[in-house]
């Protein structure tokens, strides 16, 4: 979607739709008082017949009010106006692009920025707004004949601006939160492909394509006798039960200078997930294929640096296999040799997302990291613990923590950090190996991040369970992009980017 800056009289605004916002009780914003005036105090008087009063989400279509250039005017209810909050203004965005995609609107001008919600500035404000559109625009379509898409979708969206002084912050804005939802765009489409299609071999071929495109992306991609050849013992084992060869792989992004350590971002990509010999129960199994969110994520948020040519070295390391019951495949009470030789008893083969992270975070030791932080959909206990609204973050790294929390306030892109106390490692303490791969029912999301710590002494390093937050199931069943805002935000802070 295109998204331009507008600024100059509004009434005089030529547009197919033109969005302003109202609050409760008929209470008008700046923007559309003037209209309200512009128009004879039309807009007050079709308000007075109550179709809409103003709670955030109501729309109103209103069609050839006088004085105004605009087609149509679409009113969309703010809420209360001393509750408006970012979130607020999020869900008033998502009620107007789906009333505007309803329409035969290809293009809208939307005057929401007046006022600013309580939590944010201009730049915070017209990134969500960029951020949210693109959203709720996009439909996945590739396997499907998508009868219900919208015969003349949006594809452009202007935000007036009451004067020119804020246009280059506004402008900064929208570059950003483009290239972002470019990058929450791939991790979507990827994760939401069936697991036919989006194999650990597709996924490399999407790297490799990236590589082509971006001449700052250079892209390995590790297969299996080489990654026997440096003793993945562990990621290999869960590829053994299936018949698509799993493989590691490593994106450069050399942005910064050529001395400045890299951060290292490392996502689990399980394209399937049945659990293995400890097969998962039968319903809802067709969403294990959302197991690769954080190797999708990882993706995402290597497009979004390059497509901002972000002045940082970033490295994407994505671990990639299914994790099918065969023959071959681990089983209970089997011991594998990890890359950092740590022996690891298999008490359960669905927990094998932590088997293929383990070698790739040892990998990660060549890199001489600035620091490292894995995503993965780790654990159940994780949705269990915080629902589905934040990640789980687990470090014992302070000031990591308090970066990446900030960085997540900043996005909308929320985490909250549980322990990763000494007190939890005990439960991985196994009769017949160095590690056991399972801690027991209590406090799982924290002992399979105390699993992961094992394997990560080298370098400063934090996890994210993103479980609860990679997709939705039910009715809007569908990959979120999530945690990619999240991740590219940390990444425009540490290149300076928003200095």
């Amino acid at each position: 979607m295109d998204f331009k800056i507008k600024t100059g009289n509004l009434a005089n605004h030529k547009t197919p739709c033109l969005v302003l916002g109202v609050f409760e009780r008929h209470k008008l914003t700046g923007p559309a008082e003037a209209m309200d005036k512009a128009s004879g105090g039309r807009i007050s008087e079709l308000l007075k017949k109550g179709d809409l009063e103003g709670e955030a989400g109501q729309t109103l279509m209103l069609y050839e009010l006088p004085g105004l250039a605009a087609e149509r005017v679409l009113l969309v209810g703010r809420g209360k106006r001393k509750e408006l909050t970012r979130a607020v203004a999020r869900k008033t965005l998502e009620s107007a692009v789906v009333a505007l995609q309803q329409t035969h609107c290809t293009q809208a001008t939307f005057a929401l920025q007046d006022p600013l919600p309580s939590d944010a500035d201009l730049y915070a404000a017209v990134r969500d707004t960029v951020i949210t559109a693109e959203d709720k625009v996009y439909r996945y379509s590739q396997t499907r004949n998508d009868e219900k898409a919208p015969k003349k979708p949006l594809r452009r969206i202007e935000l007036w601006l009451s004067g020119k002084q804020d246009k280059a912050s506004a402008e900064l804005s929208i570059r950003h939160a483009s290239a972002m939802a470019a990058g929450i765009g791939l991790a979507k489409e990827l994760s939401n492909l069936p697991g036919n299609i989006c194999t650990p071999t597709y996924l490399a071929e999407t790297a490799e394509q990236l590589g082509r495109d971006f001449k700052a992306l250079k892209v390995e991609v590790l297969e299996e006798d080489r990654m026997a050849e440096l003793g993945m013992g562990a990621l290999l084992s869960v590829s053994r039960g299936s018949r698509q060869p799993a493989k590691l792989i490593v994106m450069h992004y050399t942005g910064g200078k050529s001395n400045a350590k890299p951060l290292v971002l490392v996502g689990k990509g399980l394209t399937f997930d049945a659990g293995g010999i400890s097969l998962k129960p039968a319903a809802e199994m067709d969403e294990m294929k959302y197991d690769m969110c954080g190797g999708a994520s990882v993706l995402g948020a290597v497009l979004a640096a390059c497509e901002l040519e972000l002045p940082i070295n970033m490295i994407g390391v994505v671990p990639t296999s299914e994790n099918l019951p065969d023959g071959a495949a681990n089983k209970p009470g089997d011991i594998v040799t990890s890359m950092s030789g740590q022996t690891i008893e298999i008490l359960n083969t669905d927990a094998e997302g932590r088997l293929i992270l383990c070698d790739a975070l040892t990998y990660c030791e060549r890199f001489d990291p600035a620091a490292v932080i894995d995503l993965a959909t780790l654990t159940g206990a994780c949705v269990v613990a915080l629902g589905k609204h934040p990640a789980g973050l687990l470090t014992s790294d302070d000031k990591l923590a308090e970066e990446i929390i900030a960085a997540g306030e900043s996005a909308a892109d929320r985490v909250w950090r549980l322990p990763l106390w000494e007190d939890y490692q005990s439960q991985l303490e196994s009769n017949f190996a160095d590690i056991a791969n399972v801690g027991g029912r209590d406090g799982g999301a924290i002992t399979a991040a105390c699993f992961l710590s094992r394997f990560t002494k080298q370098y400063r390093w934090a996890h994210l369970d993103i479980a609860g937050i990679a997709s939705l199931s039910g009715k809007e069943k569908g990959a979120t992009g999530r945690p990619v805002a999240l991740l590219t935000q940390l990444l425009l802070e540490r290149s300076g980017a928003l200095n």
